[in-house]
């Protein structure tokens, strides 16, 4: 089955074919990154514009990159929610309106499930079942993994996001938009010694998180500095990542001893951290336990993890389609595949 996945949640457009045989054929994204630094964050209007603009000459391109033409495809995949209600619409519009003209079904996908089965794009892939940190955007959550639409809730944020937290305090420091990026890659010149953050909720009795005091931490730090330079900068960005790092690896050990299982996937735009991987990796490894990524090129979102998830979802005959978007829509009212 060739699966075509269409992803306009936020500030991405990404498509991409997935054969359930051949694997990922090929996936084309575009950021509008650039856009948006312009106005310190995504202007939804905006958004939803560029967004008309790009899927179809993506559409297009991915299909000469696989060497495939719009009557090979056996279903389109599309984004539902959560995101942005225009920019949802606009991949739900075309990827009905395709599939009406070439009398295919459609699915209508999870943006969250795309991130957390996305790790099965990798090599080796992980198998059923699994704990899986997602870390995504605004959203932080452990869940177990039992299989395609069976998520346990384990522990989320309570506040605000890990993502959330690295875009806000890397504001706080001026380094732009997007921060988060910026943050880590200053964080690598810095001496995270020199400043002491909070762990907040790092010893609670159960696996939520939060994040706003963390942040809140990082403002007053940043106004108690006489000099803000450029060393200095990097010093509180290194504390700050030490101290996120540290929770959401602790969470995630406690996640594992808590279900007594033995493999751990990552998934989600905060999961390409270096700092993260290394510190996950040594602690899986001491115990055992296997640990297990999305490729670093689909940690953000992309096309490739709605094909892959529709995929799934089709070969169980969960093909439904509609122009009806969920900008809110909680990944545990999901039914399993």
């Amino acid at each position: 089955m060739l699966v075509l996945g269409i992803e306009s949640s936020c500030d991405e457009t990404g498509v991409a074919l997935y054969d359930t045989q051949a694997g990922l054929l090929a996936h084309q994204l575009h950021t509008q990154m650039a856009m948006h630094a312009e106005y310190g964050g995504v202007v939804p209007e905006l958004a939803s514009r560029d967004h008309i603009r790009r899927v179809l000459p993506l559409t297009s391109a991915c299909l000469t990159d696989a060497g495939r033409t719009l009557a090979d495809i056996d279903a389109i995949a599309y984004t539902a929610g959560p995101g942005l209600s225009g920019a949802l619409l606009v991949g739900a519009s075309v990827a009905n309106a395709l599939a009406f003209a070439l009398n295919k079904p459609t699915v209508a996908v999870h943006h969250l499930e795309g991130h957390l089965l996305s790790p099965l794009l990798a090599d080796p892939a992980p198998e059923f079942p699994f704990v899986a940190l997602l870390v995504s955007g605004g959203h932080t959550q452990l869940m177990a993994v039992h299989g395609v639409g069976r998520y346990e809730l384990l522990g989320e944020t309570v506040d605000d996001a890990a993502g959330e937290a690295f875009d806000k305090s890397a504001k706080l420091l001026g380094l732009g938009y997007p921060g988060g990026p910026a943050l880590s890659k200053l964080a690598d010149l810095g001496d995270a010694t020199r400043f002491t953050l909070p762990r907040p909720m790092l010893h609670s009795a159960d696996l939520d998180f939060s994040f706003s005091g963390l942040k809140t931490a990082v403002l007053n730090l940043v106004k108690a500095q006489d000099n803000l330079d450029e060393q200095t900068r990097a010093d509180i960005c290194a504390a700050f990542q030490e101290a996120i790092v540290e929770v959401l690896a602790k969470k995630c050990i406690k996640a594992m001893k808590q279900t007594g299982l033995k493999r751990l996937v990552i998934a989600g735009g905060v999961g390409a951290n270096r700092q993260l991987r290394e510190g996950l990796n040594e602690a899986c490894s001491r115990r055992g336990w296997q640990v297990f990524y999305p490729p670093l090129h689909l940690c953000t979102d992309n096309g490739a993890m709605i094909a892959f998830a529709g995929a799934q979802r089709l070969q169980h005959a969960q093909a439904a389609g509609s122009f009806a978007v969920q900008p809110r829509w909680d990944l545990s009212t999901l039914a399993a595949a």
